[in-house]
């Protein structure tokens, strides 16, 4: 074990630094001999003392990882030193498609389909490129159908944390009875 928690701080920050993408609190207190606890813990304190001197780096939570990303106060620079820039925006399709599956995964591309009434093979496509949907698994029914669910890079995108920080499905928006059962039938 380590010796101390400054000790947990640094080498956590080297971590996430190095990494530049999220990293498992589980798989950092394994190597680290730690405890899961006390490594969220450090993150914790080293989030809130990075946002408390407005520091250019800010820690993230994202379900069971963590991930050191640049402040949202020091976007439009970095951006413009390091010439990158912003990602398209999603078109109004693509943004119907994504809710559905952040709502309801895991779906099948036939469930979304079903919802918006017109064929949505190129848009789940353009989403599983960008990186903000995945394949989640295969229903285990005739055909084995695809079934997607949202990523990291969808949580780290709109600024959650995790799904439970998704708004509640508006009244009207609840699918008929039966619509998703199968769905729930995944392998």
């Amino acid at each position: 074990m380590l010796a101390d928690k400054k000790e947990l701080q640094m080498l956590l920050e080297g971590i996430l630094f190095a990494s530049g993408e999220p990293v498992k609190i589980g798989r950092i207190a394994q190597v680290l001999q730690f405890e899961e606890e006390d490594v969220l813990e450090c993150a914790r304190e080293l989030a809130d003392e990075y946002k408390f001197d407005r520091r250019g780096m800010r820690i993230v939570f994202l379900e069971d990882s963590i991930q050191m990303v640049s402040s949202p106060e020091a976007a439009a620079a970095v951006r413009a030193v390091i010439e990158t820039r912003k990602p398209p925006r999603l078109s109004p399709a693509a943004m119907e498609v994504l809710s559905i599956v952040a709502w309801y995964q895991p779906v099948t591309r036939a469930s979304i389909e079903q919802i918006r009434g017109v064929d949505s093979s190129y848009t789940v496509s353009m989403l599983c490129d960008r990186g903000l949907i995945c394949e989640t698994g295969h229903l285990d029914a005739p055909g084995r159908p695809a079934t997607f669910g949202t990523t990291d890079v969808f949580l780290r995108t709109f600024g959650l944390s995790s799904l439970s920080q998704l708004p509640p499905l508006p009244e009207s928006g609840e699918p008929e009875p039966g619509l998703f059962d199968d769905d729930k039938e995944q392998k």
